[in-house]
């Protein structure tokens, strides 16, 4: 007995010292961590990173991954120097998440010319493979050509064909309406103004009722997050939905849930991932939620699990000696096919760009909800090769060098 228990206890140390000299790689969760958008990121895609590095197990692949976090407070600066220690100071490999686009794009230019990996899960700009695509950056999740492409075409399709656009303004209500006015435009519908809101604003009133006023069919939310909630609480109390088809252009399902579906039921959106799609999807959306406070991921949260995992593979079919190569992981990244339980199979392109299937959806009434969460229902699904953006090199400079 006493033999076994020697000979268990000196080949723990053995494993123990073996972990110890696997080369560490470390990913950096950067998002909003308490304000606007810590519901739909925030400490969320902390869970979600690590989950991914709990389910991979990459001491299997010969090496670890550690996972660190930090509050980018929505502002470029502040980003933009949590970035720079990282990739200085603390030998952080890869950055993950980042909402806010006038972040993303910051820490794009830094992990370019640091030559460290930047995985995008929660920032929308499709400029992040366009005018602004770096060979360190890949674009997982969605963008705003693809949020725009599904939900503007559907709408005229419903004989939406006349526009106004409330829209944040920053970099990514800009990107977003800009978008979706040009799949407007292009489907033969009219756009007949906009209203600039400031970033946070908390009072609505006077750009809905600009709306009102313009006799357009479909009013747009250009927003996210905390000013979605507030827009769309405040154009249901001045009776704009009545009148007017009220869209969303990028809404999230905890944006759902604090909103209630009797205020937020009939909402047309696009997104790229729901939890309870399929047995995939709801079993990372049951093993998050116990370890979430029961509430359901986002497909931000679900992104940066994803993108974290794939990151991982990469690394895993990697000499690592060369993965601390910001620009030859993503290389990797992009040489091997994307295949997850929550995006299903797909590619990353020369640009960045993730290429999965998005769905269009609509927000279930009181009724048809059967469980908590369960708020949408699938109305469409918009094959990858659809949904986004063609890849160009007019678009993505990058190309154009590499040709």
């Amino acid at each position: 007995m006493r033999a076994a228990l020697a000979a268990a206890t000196m080949l723990s140390c053995v494993v123990a010292a073996h972990a110890e000299d696997l080369p560490t790689f470390r990913i950096g969760v950067l998002n909003d961590q308490s304000s606007l958008y810590s519901d739909i990121a925030g400490p969320g895609s902390v869970t979600a990173a690590q989950m991914a590095v709990e389910d991979f197990k990459p001491e299997k692949h010969g090496f670890k991954v550690e996972v660190v976090s930090a509050d980018h407070q929505n502002k470029a600066d502040v980003g933009s120097s949590i970035a720079r220690r990282w990739f200085d100071l603390d030998k952080v490999d890869a950055i993950v998440d980042v909402p806010t686009s006038s972040v993303a794009l910051a820490v794009a230019d830094i992990s370019r010319d640091k030559n460290k990996v930047f995985l995008v899960a929660s920032a929308g700009s499709s400029d992040l493979t366009g005018k602004a695509c770096t060979p360190n950056t890949v674009h997982w999740t969605y963008d705003t050509w693809a949020l725009a492409n599904g939900t503007a075409r559907a709408m005229i399709k419903q004989g939406g064909t006349s526009w106004y656009f409330l829209t944040a303004d920053y970099a990514f209500g800009h990107a977003l309406e800009r978008d979706a006015a040009e799949v407007v435009k292009a489907n033969g519908g009219q756009v007949m103004g906009r209203a600039l809101a400031p970033f946070q604003t908390s009072d609505f009133s006077s750009f809905i009722l600009q709306a009102q006023g313009s006799g357009a069919k479909v009013v747009a939310l250009a927003n996210s997050g905390g000013d979605t909630i507030n827009s769309v609480k405040q154009a249901a109390e001045f009776g704009l939905s009545q009148k007017q088809k009220l869209v969303s252009l990028l809404i999230f399902l905890s944006d759902i849930h604090s909103l209630g579906l009797k205020t937020a039921q009939g909402l047309m959106l696009t997104n790229a991932f729901y939890w309870n799609l399929n047995d995939g999807t709801r079993a990372f959306g049951k093993a998050f939620g116990a370890r979430n406070a029961g509430r359901m991921p986002t497909m931000n949260q679900a992104g940066t699990y994803a993108s974290t995992l794939h990151w991982m593979k990469a690394i895993a079919a990697m000499d690592k000696a060369k993965a601390h190569d910001g620009a030859a992981v993503v290389a990797q990244m992009k040489a091997m096919p994307t295949d997850d339980p929550l995006f299903g199979k797909g590619e990353i392109r020369a640009d960045g760009r993730t290429i999965h299937d998005m769905f269009l959806w609509q927000v279930k009434t009181p009724e048809e909800s059967k469980v908590p969460y369960d708020y949408l229902k699938l109305i469409a699904t918009i094959p990858g090769n659809e949904a986004f953006r063609p890849m160009s090199p007019e678009t993505c400079p990058m190309l154009k060098k590499a040709g």
